[in-house]
């Protein structure tokens, strides 16, 4: 039945679509644990209930999103011992380190202080509270920290050394492999990312209530704090982008001809291509729409530099242009397409009709799932940009998977299928549930009446704690 298939194929799929799954929960995680800490931190500062509603309101929803992130990811590291055991072997002096830190570091620093912000708030004081809620937070970067470091390293290896049966081993400092060439442009790229994932969630909720009722309070407040990261930090993402793509064609060049569709060399200006159809067979791009030499203008901030293309890549060494060359532009059109919604949000602002404009509220939550869309194509164009390495110049992916059968690595996968979009669907089906809902008093909660009879005053329970 599998026998026409290609086990390597096969594994890498499999990989690709696991990590696809995991992706998408700490994307989202990230961002809501600090947007979590924002919330909790307006409302002790200024001991408004409606900041309280929404950090209820929204940790029930992290905490689902937590622990999908988590088993997805649990499972997904078992790969590297099944389908890639000579990557890890050969690596895993390198590697295993960095994600052993991971663990040791951001992971027993989430699941140390979780509890406490899951359920504590009746339990400990509100400094406690708040400070197990900035952990959390904390240790989701510092998890974000670990992870890009490893996949960086994969991409622009530094700081190691290989040994006489092809291992890489650490050279005389781990500070030249974990911050690699590459690593601080992907920290920033991808938590901006996270944090605009979340705020487009947020603001997709908000505008959801607001279309059902404008008079909502908490679905103002909502919508209005993720227009502003919207608005603020949208700009910020498109110049961090613009930072990594320079980086990357200083280490990585290819990946960049990719992104760009250049199959020839520009000796005097490359052009910049808008779209069109990549045709691999005859290395063009066909039905090309380009703006002549602005390629060059943005990545050598000169009209008529030199760009060379994939003509000088061994046709062995070239990665699959379609894909990434679609994904690149899936991504970056995703991202004007927040900017534009947080200058309209602006505009909506300025002229006081931030919560009135029906069309702005159906644009959010269109906009809604964008922001998982644009990770995940944002993380394909990186992982298959990078191809045909597994360690960017050094290891073929080729000679980094296990020797299985392709029968083996296939019923694995049909599994992971089955399994991913039963269990993770369900997840996500609760989390749309609860969005679904309104966001205000939960009085189902025991602890939540003397909070609200108090007005401002914290309840009792929380403020005899650690004062």
């Amino acid at each position: 039945m599998f026998d026409g298939l290609d086990a390597l194929l096969l594994a890498r799929i499999q990989f690709g679509f696991t990590v696809s799954f995991h992706f998408i929960f700490p994307a989202f995680s990230i961002g809501l644990a600090s947007y979590l800490m924002v919330l909790e931190g307006l409302w002790l500062k200024t001991g408004r209930d409606i900041y309280l509603d929404l950090f209820r309101y929204w940790v029930k929803i992290f905490a689902i999103a937590f622990a999908m992130g988590v088993v997805s990811g649990i499972v997904m590291s078992y790969q590297f011992g099944t389908n890639w055991s000579v990557f890890s072997t050969k690596a895993g002096p390198v590697i295993g380190p960095l994600m052993a830190y991971e663990v040791l570091t951001a992971f027993f620093l989430e699941a140390g202080f979780l509890g406490v912000m899951l359920f504590g708030m009746s339990k400990v004081g509100k400094g406690l509270h708040f400070a197990a809620t900035c952990m959390v937070a904390l240790g989701t970067f510092i998890s974000a920290f670990w992870i890009l470091s490893v996949n960086s390293w994969m991409q622009t290896p530094t700081g190691f050394e290989m040994s006489p049966d092809g291992r890489f081993l650490p050279g005389e400092s781990w500070l030249a492999i974990i911050f690699n060439p590459s690593f601080p442009y992907r920290l920033v790229h991808t938590v901006i990312a996270a944090y605009l994932t979340t705020a487009f969630v947020v603001g997709a909720v908000g505008a959801w209530h607001l279309l059902r009722d404008r008079a909502n309070l908490h679905a103002r407040k909502m919508f209005s704090m993720a227009m502003w990261m919207a608005a603020i930090v949208a700009p910020i993402q498109i110049f961090a982008g613009d930072m990594h793509g320079l980086n990357t064609l200083e280490h990585q060049p290819a990946k960049v001809m990719a992104m760009e569709g250049h199959y020839e060399s520009h000796p005097d200006g490359a052009p910049l291509i808008l779209f069109g159809i990549p045709n691999s067979a005859e290395k063009r791009i066909d039905y090309a729409v380009e703006v002549p030499k602005a390629s060059s203008l943005i990545l050598k901030h000169d009209l008529n530099a030199p760009l060379a293309g994939l003509d000088t890549i061994p046709d062995d060494r070239e990665p699959p242009v379609p894909v990434i060359f679609w994904s690149f532009r899936v991504m970056v059109g995703i991202g004007f397409a927040m900017l534009g919604l947080g200058l309209w949000s602006l505009v909506a602002r300025m002229r006081k009709r931030l919560y009135d404009w029906s069309w702005l509220h159906r644009a959010a939550v269109l906009m809604g799932p964008s922001g998982f869309v644009a990770v995940i194509a944002g993380w394909i164009t990186t992982e298959v940009g990078r191809q045909p390495y597994t360690v960017y110049g050094h290891m073929l992916t080729a000679q980094s998977a296990s020797p299985l059968a392709a029968p083996a690595v296939a019923a694995s996968l049909i599994a992971f299928v089955i399994v991913y979009f039963a269990v993770f669907g369900a997840g996500a089906w609760y989390i749309l549930h609860l969005m679904h809902k309104p966001a205000g008093p939960d009085e189902s909660e025991p602890e939540h009446m003397p909070v609200r009879t108090a007005g401002i005053t914290p309840a009792p329970a929380i403020a005899t704690g650690a004062e």
